[in-house]
């Protein structure tokens, strides 16, 4: 098996190839032509001796993940569905923004989370993605804006595809630092969003990384028994280990996090709902950001209707919580996440 160089941090690549027996210099070196110059090849180093690309060729590999399906939406989002080389198959979305090119990018092939609303959650978690497969998402994303025939590339990183980017939490902090590294993808640390289910000792952890990178709690209920119907993880780490852990996290980091709340019909957006929700993030200074379900005919909720979704908003600004609506794209196309690969897998219709 060759090396993906796509998989390497710097500070990785400068190890590899003092053990190559080569100057650490030779690593940006690689880095140049791999991210600023998007060589295709070895053979296109000019200024990498004919030897050592030769080493090069037979120890290592530049291979991004194939485009299995595609789906474009009339506002301009893209929905990939992307095949990695071992026949996997993952989602990443393009999503245009006023500010920039947002790429939702997934973590691991299929989700053992088993949200009960989530479409992701049909297809169980066959592997973690590799750090060069979670690379390869924005580098195909970037691919495609190019052929666009207009000077962008990803701005943004949200990574809240398919998966638990904390179940996969080594892969996910390598694939950061090579996307913010200056000498790569030079994507800003707080235009990168990492969003969890919520475990606690990864929070904590991410809090000591020493990063800059935003992260979203995707939380869904205000209180513990509804929690546990729609997230069986909170079984596992109920919502007063999930606040310890964040307060934690923002005394670490310096940093606030987001609530993601996805508004369920009948189901979490009463205004009792709203005053829970006030209630239980109160300690840890936080924002909401609350999120229009795309429905998947594989269960039966609904989406809030827009009344409430308005109503919920104004009770939460009423109680001194900062507050959005996430702005929805791709909604002529399949919308929800992993709604995509388990429709071309015969399991969503």
């Amino acid at each position: 098996m060759k090396t993906n160089l796509y998989g390497k941090t710097l500070i990785q690549l400068e190890q590899e190839m003092i053990q190559e027996g080569q100057k650490s210099y030779r690593a940006k070196q690689l880095f140049t032509w791999i991210y600023e110059k998007e060589a295709k090849s070895f053979d296109e180093m000019t200024d990498v001796s004919l030897s050592f690309r030769l080493v090069l060729k037979e120890k290592y590999c530049l291979e991004k993940p194939k485009i299995f399906l595609e789906q474009n939406s009339n506002d301009g989002t893209k929905k990939l569905l992307l095949e990695m080389s071992d026949g996997a198959k993952v989602e990443t979305v393009l999503m245009r923004y006023n500010y920039g090119n947002v790429a939702c990018v997934s973590s691991q092939v299929g989700c053992n989370m088993s949200c009960t609303f989530c479409a992701s959650g049909l297809l169980k978690k066959v592997r973690n993605l590799k750090i060069e497969e979670m690379v390869g998402q924005i580098l195909v994303l970037n691919d495609l804006l190019k052929e666009e025939g207009k000077a962008e590339k990803i701005t943004h990183v949200v990574v809240m595809g398919t998966g638990e980017p904390f179940d996969n939490y080594e892969n996910v902090i390598s694939f950061i630092r090579i996307i913010n590294d200056q000498k790569a993808l030079a994507i800003g640390a707080r235009h990168i969003t990492v969003s969890t289910c919520g475990i606690p000792e990864k929070i904590r952890q991410y809090g000591k990384e020493g990063l800059q990178v935003n992260l979203a709690i995707s939380l869904h209920a205000p209180n513990d028994e509804l929690r546990s119907k729609l997230m069986p993880i909170n079984r596992a780490y109920p919502l007063k280990e999930l606040i310890a852990a964040v307060k934690d996290y923002i005394q670490n980091s310096g940093r606030r996090v987001t609530y993601e709340y996805i508004l369920l019909k009948n189901v979490n957006d009463s205004m009792q709902d709203a005053d829970e929700l006030t209630k239980l993030i109160a300690p840890t200074f936080a924002y909401v950001n609350l999120i229009p379900y795309n429905e998947v005919k594989e269960n039966s909720f609904k989406r809030a209707e827009d009344k409430s979704v308005k109503a919920f908003m104004d009770r939460l600004v009423k109680n001194g919580v900062n507050v959005t609506i996430r702005k929805e794209f791709g909604s002529d196309i399949d919308a929800a996440c992993g709604q995509l690969r388990a429709k071309s897998e015969g399991i969503c219709k």
